[in-house]
């Protein structure tokens, strides 16, 4: 079994070569086991695009908590860019109804990081790499639930995927 840091040099290699979305290096959680997570709703998953006029990034992600639970969904807040990859990648497949199954009871309010950042900042959901995947708190905070990072090409969503719903 590789060691923890044969198995980070063989993750770094493959995100360069990949080109992760990144304007600061960092690395992400090793891939996990996808599947459906358990008790999760039979209702697809929902994108909800989050206005560029928001001013208040936690409280738009509190009162997004109290939806979602009077909802009975759980929520989930996705950083992507438009000049990234593995965002579009991502987005893509989502609005395609391809992650029906494996997201189904979510809600991911999408945010875009070069419009939203001093709100995500503000809600502590910053990160080193994107797309970011954060479980909110009550409080409007994003907690360190948390994934992120992708990769480019083919595999980007395949990549992404087991990391989502090891999160949720």
């Amino acid at each position: 079994m590789p060691s923890s840091r044969l198995r980070f040099a063989a993750w770094a290699a493959l995100a360069f070569l990949n080109g992760a979305c990144t304007e600061p290096t960092g690395a992400s959680p090793e891939p996990r086991p996808t599947g459906q997570a358990t008790g999760q709703s039979a209702r697809k998953p929902e994108l909800v695009p989050v206005p560029g006029n928001v001013p208040d990034g936690r409280g738009f992600i509190q009162a997004e908590v109290e939806k979602a639970e009077r909802d009975g969904l759980k929520l989930v807040v996705y950083v992507g860019a438009t000049w990234c990859e593995p965002c579009q990648a991502f987005h893509d497949a989502l609005t395609r109804g391809d992650l029906d199954r494996e997201l189904a009871g979510v809600r991911l309010l999408e945010f875009d990081l070069d419009r939203h950042g001093d709100q995500l900042e503000k809600a502590g959901c910053t990160s080193k790499l994107i797309p970011l995947f954060a479980r909110p708190t009550p409080e409007g905070l994003c907690s360190q639930r948390r994934t992120e990072g992708g990769i480019k090409g083919d595999g980007a969503v395949r990549y992404m995927l087991p990391r989502l719903v090891a999160i949720l």
